[in-house]
This record gives C-alpha cells, sequence and structure tokens, in this order.
C-alpha cells in the first residue's frame, strides 16, 4: 500500500527546553510537505517541543514510558503525562532501553497496550543483535517481536538492527529491505529504518520499496542534516 514517507529524530539525552524550541521552530520552515517529521526529545523538553510545534506539521513524541496510569515507579512517567504536555506519541522498545535498562518483549508489549489505550501514536523499535544476525536468527527475532503487535493505524514498527545503533555501521540497502518487507509479511504497518541514517546514505536506504521512512538518531540533532534526511525521504 502507498504511504506517506515518515521521519522521526529520537534526540535521546540531547537538548535542552530551550533548545528543543528553537530545533522546532527552525525545522518548520524547511520539512518538505510530503513527509510526515516526529522529533522525539527527552522529557524535559516534550512540553516546550510540543508548544513550539503547534499549528506546525511536526509532531512531537516522548521516548518511554511506563505502563501504568500511575504508582510507585520512581523516575517514570505515564500515558497522562505525556498527554500532559501536548505531545502527540510516544517511541517504544528502542535497543537502548532494551539493551542498557533490560526492557524486554513483554514489558514493551505492555508499554504498547497501554499508549494505544491512552489514544498515543507509537513507533515501536524491533531489530537483531550482531550475535543473533551471525547466527541466522534474524527472521525468528523479528517474528517474535512484531507477532504480537496488532495492526493499528497509529502504529509504526522502526526496524534498527541492533548493530548499527550508533556504531557507524549502516544495514546495506538490500539488508534493510529483505527485513522490512519480512516484517510487512507479518504485520501490515509502516516500517521505518533506523540505524546510522545519514544524509549520505539517506537517499539509497529510503528508495527501498518497502523501506516507509527513518528513525534517525544522531543526525537528528542538526536542522541541516536532518532536513537534508528529510529531503531524501519525500524523493
Amino acid at each position: 500500500m502507498s504511504r506517506r514517507p515518515f521521519v522521526a529524530g529520537n534526540w535521546k539525552m540531547h537538548k535542552t527546553a530551550a533548545e528543543a524550541a528553537d530545533f522546532v521552530a527552525r525545522l518548520a520552515a524547511y520539512v518538505p510537505a510530503s513527509v510526515d517529521v516526529a522529533v522525539c526529545p527527552p522529557y524535559t523538553a516534550l512540553a516546550e517541543a510540543a508548544g513550539a510545534a503547534t499549528g506546525l506539521r511536526i509532531a512531537v513524541y516522548a521516548q518511554n514510558m511506563h505502563q501504568a496510569a500511575s504508582g510507585a515507579f520512581t523516575g517514570e512517567v505515564s500515558t497522562e503525562m505525556i498527554l500532559d504536555t501536548g505531545a502527540d506519541g510516544v517511541l517504544l522498545g528502542h535497543s537502548e532501553r532494551r539493551q542498557l535498562f533490560g526492557e524486554t518483549d513483554e514489558a514493551v508489549n505492555a508499554k504498547l497496550a497501554a499508549a494505544h489505550d491512552a489514544g498515543l501514536w507509537v513507533i515501536v523499535a524491533v531489530g537483531e543483535t550482531e550475535a543473533e544476525r551471525e547466527a541466522g536468527e534474524t527472521e525468528d527475532v523479528l517474528r517474535r517481536q512484531v507477532s504480537v503487535f496488532d495492526a493499528d493505524e497509529q502504529l509504526v514498527v522502526a526496524y534498527e538492527p541492533v548493530w548499527a545503533i550508533g556504531t557507524g555501521k549502516t544495514a546495506t540497502p538490500e539488508l534493510a529491505q529483505e527485513a522490512h518487507a519480512f516484517i510487512k509479511s507479518i504485520l501490515d504497518v509502516p516500517v521505518l529504518y533506523g540505524g546510522s541514517v545519514k544524509p549520505d546514505n539517506a537517499a539509497e536506504l529510503l528508495g527501498q520499496p518497502d523501506v516507509d521512512g527513518a528513525l534517525v538518531g544522531g543526525a537528528s540533532l542538526d536542522v541541516d542534516s536532518f532536513v537534508a534526511i528529510c529531503r531524501a525521504a519525500s524523493r
């Protein structure tokens, strides 16, 4: 099915509230009309980013959330708190959450259900480690992660091979296409590619028939490089 390209920038632990608002305002002037764009600021900048994005063609997503509505979960944030900032959605299951903070598939699935119940748009990240790819387990990993999701108009999957996150390594366009086509054989939703996406490789990656956009890390911190990726998606 034909879909509008979607490019999301995951800022991780970067940018103050003022920097986030300034970035959104500058980004809005250059975003191609044919591309859907989102930014994922840290919690402390969500409200300012959402405020700056009001009336613009830029969505604002949190980087994580807790599945409970409230409770004794020090340091966590609920769906209601995210909505209270004016944000539109949430990024779930990023490989750094899974690897550094021990998030399991079950935890990601519980968060996804809570996010959908709250009406949040969701990008949920999936992908294999280098060891899993070398062992020929890529499809088994993706099937395990994706098969429990329900297709929903507010759900986007991001395929991010863990070995390409922040390493400078990037899946070849052919490997990306293969993984995206496999995910879509299980679940009919847009699938973004994430993993060291940069202006110089974006066009080839985003030109693959089953790559619907990109989840961008470091290159999303600079307006010019992020805009260049958005323009590549528009073509």
